[in-house]
């Protein structure tokens, strides 16, 4: 097995989640601005795909270097070892981006980084004429940062985001990376009740139901690299029967969620029922001043409406104020809130003992969390 520069590409504000699961899956990493860097081999490909809950993509960085002018990056990235990554068949599109660097027009670095590959890649299978790019999927990036090129290949396809197994979706859901970033920042544990009380299409249950069978995220779905022979078959069938060595089909769970919405409810359900956490999660339908419950030590987590619609913010500020009326009572509770609303600790009517600053897709948003000063008792 080779070493390969592997990155798992982050959302912002979740780099050291997705570095905690990468050291938690048995590699060192570096953690940076969206993205986290390991060095591994080509079964870390299939496994970070599998494993990983909270990165975006999984990305081989196949080189980098300064890139001040177009033949700077043309003989650069020509230099690079294509034969071992792409087959004669390849199929390669090129994408790009330029921050702060010489080189502005993408279009050009695009095309010039599509035709180093393809001069390169003619010469090592000594090939004539035009490649037939009828084979195997890759996804080429040229990434300028400051006038440094880093050229890689996406190794996941679809993003890591797509479980597999959502029916619908409703109105603008939270992406599932961000909902298992949320429940794994509460620490919850599978022995605690946890609810949700604005589940909307169930995205966040669905996450925290993964978590606690430690079900691998990925295990419904497919993966581009899943096609690229140096990795081979044999690899992501190992990596696979990991993912199914390890699940805990038979953890008990007590997840509830609700949702004031009765569509959302069943449209969240058919979404459980997909990812086969049916049996996992009680869902039902409920306003928030409503709930009530006699059980302790428990975690809520939720991303309630933010009052950004015109004609939505009182509504909205009125449920944040039931909100605080309804767990005041429930002292061995953690509850833990998304909103982009700054002024929901006055409305909630208490002070977070900690905030955490995450974006839902373009939104600034404050995670609040209100831990309990109550401990549970040790077993």
């Amino acid at each position: 097995m080779k070493k390969l520069s592997l990155i798992a590409t982050s959302a912002m504000g979740l780099e050291a989640i997705v570095g905690k699961e990468v050291k938690d899956l048995g590699y060192d990493c570096q953690i940076e601005n969206g993205k986290v860097s390991f060095e591994a081999d080509e079964l870390a490909i299939c496994r970070s795909n599998l494993w990983l809950r909270t990165a975006d993509r999984i990305k081989i960085k196949v080189g980098e270097f300064k890139a001040r002018t177009f033949d700077e990056l043309f003989e650069n990235t020509k230099a690079l070892n294509w034969g071992d990554y792409l087959p004669v068949n390849a199929e390669f599109p090129v994408i790009g981006k330029s921050v702060k660097s010489t080189l502005a027009s993408v279009p050009d670095c695009q095309a010039i980084v599509k035709k180093a590959v393809v001069d390169k890649l003619k010469k090592h299978y000594n090939q004539e004429g035009w490649l037939s790019e009828d084979g195997p999927f890759f996804r080429i990036e040229v990434a300028l940062l400051k006038d440094v090129a880093t050229i890689t290949i996406d190794a996941s396809g679809v993003g890591l985001h797509k479980r597999g197994f959502r029916t619908d979706q409703g109105g603008a859901p939270i992406k599932e990376t961000l909902a298992a970033a949320l429940v794994l920042l509460t620490r919850w544990n599978p022995d605690r009740p946890f609810v949700d009380p604005f589940c909307g299409s169930g995205t966040i249950p669905i996450e925290a139901a993964l978590i606690g069978q430690n079900i691998a995220p990925g295990f419904n779905r497919d993966f581009v690299s899943e096609q690229w022979d140096w990795i081979g078959k044999d690899k992501w069938n190992l990596a696979r029967q990991e993912v199914e060595d390890k699940a805990n089909y038979d953890q008990p769970l007590d997840i509830q969620a609700s949702d004031i919405d009765h569509r959302m409810v069943q449209i969240a359900k058919a979404n459980a029922d997909e990812a086969g956490l049916a049996e996992s999660i009680q869902f039902k339908q409920m306003q928030i001043k409503d709930f009530t419950t006699s059980k302790e030590f428990g975690v809520v987590v939720g991303n309630p409406p933010y009052g950004e619609r015109l004609g939505e913010k009182r509504e909205v500020e009125q449920m944040y104020k039931e909100m605080g009326k309804v767990f005041s009572s429930l002292d061995t509770w953690s509850v833990y809130m998304l909103t982009s609303h700054e002024g929901f600790e006055e409305l909630y009517g208490k002070p977070a003992t900690k905030k955490r600053k995450l974006f839902n897709g373009f939104i600034k948003t404050d995670f609040y969390q209100y831990w309990s000063d109550v401990r549970p008792p040790r077993r």
